[in-house]
């Protein structure tokens, strides 16, 4: 069973998870493309058009690759999808959770509700392991992943290249 959550914001003012709908696509790209242009928890280096961003939307659905979103009063602020973590079929049992939450709502339970909603929902389609790839200096996300029980299982050296910047990866991997 999928837990459902709802994230306060302020007494007046909470968040809700919910599936996303191809009209929050969106919103969904607007949130990753903020973090292309200025963070290193993507290596994309080139914002995504949207026409990218529905590409990847139509190849998750509830029965396998869920994307969630967190709502609050119509505005998304946050989501989180499992996605097929590598294309050989021997590594189906496997799925790799991502998490973006907005800006301006950092530090209010998103991501870990965000999370945990994942974690659940992989567990109710029956894998067998979640995996994160956490760009090493992203410490608040590695805090979030170490709090919800996954393992630090590989430290890729230099293996990401942004700004000019060599960049380190942390997999982390849970186990359902």
């Amino acid at each position: 069973m999928v837990v459902s959550y709802i994230v306060e914001k302020t007494p007046s003012s909470t968040a809700s998870l919910r599936l996303a709908t191809a009209a929050d696509v969106p919103a969904i790209s607007a949130i990753y493309n903020y973090y292309v242009l200025n963070s290193t928890c993507t290596y994309d280096l080139e914002p995504e058009s949207l026409a990218d961003r529905e590409a990847w939307f139509a190849h998750h659905s509830p029965e396998k690759y869920p994307v969630i979103v967190a709502d609050r009063e119509g505005e998304i602020v946050g989501w989180g999808s499992i996605s097929k973590f590598r294309d050989r079929p021997g590594y189906d049992p496997t799925v790799e959770a991502s998490v973006y939450v907005a800006v301006d709502f950092h530090r209010q339970g998103l991501g870990r509700a965000l999370l945990e909603d994942l974690i659940e929902r992989a567990r109710a389609l029956g894998y067998h392991s979640v995996i994160g790839g956490t760009s090493a200096d992203q410490e608040a996300s590695l805090a979030l992943q170490d709090a919800l029980g996954f393992e630090r299982v590989a430290y890729l050296k230099e293996v990401g290249l942004k700004w000019g910047r060599w960049l380190d990866v942390v997999y982390t991997q849970i186990k359902l």
